[in-house]
This record gives structure tokens, C-alpha cells and sequence, in this order.
């Protein structure tokens, strides 16, 4: 009923950019939060950024003032978020992980769905 579909990953030098998009579709009532976690080789998925429907951002303090999220405003994408990564790490390499905190039309409960996710590859 709901899918995420990401794009934007690849690899890229030490101190480039990258910009991940992802885009949530299906019977979508109301979005409360969407965002970005990732995994490394060998470790925990761990939080990167989220934005919530009001707007409000957080990001994981090994990215902060690197890494922007930010919302699709637009009538027609508003389940659309993307991560802008500037001054990229060989540590920022991992699967990227889109999420959407969402109540599906119909349902009463939220749930939190998962994109396929996109590999980011910081290497020279």
C-alpha cells in the first residue's frame, strides 16, 4: 500500500556531495515524519536526519552542519524528502535508509515504513 523509492546514492571523493531523494506513494492520509538512517559494514543502523510534518529537523551530530534535509513543499510531492550531503567522509559510507512515520487512508494507526535503500561510497 505504501512505498518509498530512493535515489541519489553512488560513489563520490572525500569532500564532494551527493543528494538522496526519496519519494513515499500509496494511500497516504497524513505523514508525521520522514527521514534518513543508514548502515555501515559491521554496525548498527544508526539515525542520520528526520524532518517532521511541521517542519522541525534533527540530525545526527556526526553530520550536523555537513548534511541538510529538507521537504518537498509542492501540492503534488509532498511525500518527497532529500538529503543533501556536502564535505563528505570515507565514514559517511554505508546503505542509506529512507523512512516515512505515516497513517495510511483507511487506517487508524501509525506505522513506519522503510525504502529498499541506496548505497553511499566515499572513497578516492
Amino acid at each position: 500500500q505504501v512505498q518509498l523509492v530512493e535515489s541519489g546514492g553512488g560513489l563520490v571523493q572525500p569532500g564532494g556531495s551527493l543528494r538522496l531523494s526519496c519519494a513515499a506513494s500509496g494511500s497516504i492520509f497524513s505523514t508525521y515524519a520522514m527521514g534518513w538512517y543508514r548502515q555501515a559494514p559491521g554496525k548498527q543502523r544508526e539515525v542520520v536526519a528526520t524532518i517532521t510534518s511541521g517542519g522541525s529537523t534533527n540530525y545526527a551530530d556526526s553530520v550536523k552542519g555537513r548534511f541538510t534535509i529538507s521537504r518537498d513543499n509542492a501540492k503534488n510531492a509532498k511525500n518527497t524528502v532529500y538529503l543533501q550531503m556536502n564535505s563528505l567522509k570515507p565514514e559517511d559510507t554505508a546503505v542509506y535508509y529512507c523512512y516515512a512515520d505515516l497513517r495510511i487512508s483507511g487506517g487508524s494507526s501509525r506505522y513506519v515504513y522503510w525504502g529498499q535503500g541506496t548505497q553511499v561510497t566515499v572513497s578516492s
